[in-house]
């Protein structure tokens, strides 16, 4: 059990899996906790577990910010409690039904959970945080930001978008004292899988992680300074030649005419 304050950590999706780790790990690092999802009955449970466990303050904010008024409110208490140090955007669901066999509505409520709750909430979060000049976002992206192919399309579009989101707060928010991290868990023993339709049980053991090991890992990233946190890759090197030759395309992206093999004519 701690007594120092490290300040208040909200986290979304955080009844269950990866979220309920991250509240059980920050808390025991000191941090205060809002914990925000749908399942109030799970919410609250565990904020009793982690209380007796830790003695740290912990709310329940039973929210679904699939709903424009439940996430308003979220949006609301990150801009007006300045206690809070840390936003942990972990809610989100996935889809393995390839793209012609997908219904649209769900995967419209897909991009509006994966993509637009978690933008709003990062909106309402950093001015604060930059003006506090200490801080913390921790975006939980995927392995299908960077692979696609692997799952659905629009669920490994939503993580692309946030693998690109993180990359452009931290190139903004570098010398503000905020700091940023995007983690891309590969298969990760929770219920995503359940709801999915293909229980973990069904991967092969040699590429599920558990859920605890993710989050150590992660948290362990960011420790390192870390802005792009793979758990699985053994190489950290292989992160960085990705990183290189995506910088090595930067220079000529943009030219005032045509590269020589399209055998266009300058106008």
């Amino acid at each position: 059990m701690t007594t120092q304050t490290k300040g208040t950590a909200l986290i979304t999706g955080a009844s269950s899996g990866i979220g309920a780790i991250y509240a059980e790990r920050l808390a025991r690092r000191g941090h205060d906790l809002i914990l925000v999802a749908r399942n109030r009955e799970r919410l609250t449970e565990l904020a009793r577990r982690l209380t007796d466990a830790t003695g740290r303050s912990v709310q329940v904010f039973p929210a679904d910010l699939s709903e424009p008024a439940d996430l308003a409110k979220v949006e609301d208490l990150l801009r007006t409690d300045r206690s809070i140090t840390v936003l942990v955007n972990n809610a989100g669901f996935g889809a393995a039904t390839p793209l012609l066999q997908s219904d649209v509505a769900r995967m419209s409520e897909m991009i509006s959970l994966n993509v637009n709750a978690l933008t709003r909430l990062t909106y309402a979060a950093v001015p604060g945080l930059v003006e506090r000049g200490n801080g913390t976002v921790i975006n939980i992206a995927s392995i299908v930001a960077v692979a696609p192919e692997l799952l659905n399309g629009v669920y490994g579009g939503s993580k692309a978008y946030v693998l690109a989101f993180t990359r452009s707060l931290q190139h903004e928010l570098a010398d503000k004292g905020v700091r940023v991290q995007a983690v891309l868990p590969g298969a990760t023993a929770t219920e995503f899988w359940d709801v999915l339709g293909h229980p973990v049980s069904n991967l092969p053991p040699a590429w599920v992680m558990s859920a605890a090991d993710m989050v150590d890992a992660a948290l362990a990233g960011l420790d390192q300074g870390e802005v792009f946190t793979v758990p699985a890759l053994p190489d950290a090197g292989d992160w960085s030649a990705y990183e290189d030759a995506r910088q090595k395309l930067m220079p000529n992206l943009s030219h005032s005419q045509p590269a020589s093999r399209y055998g266009v004519a300058k106008a």
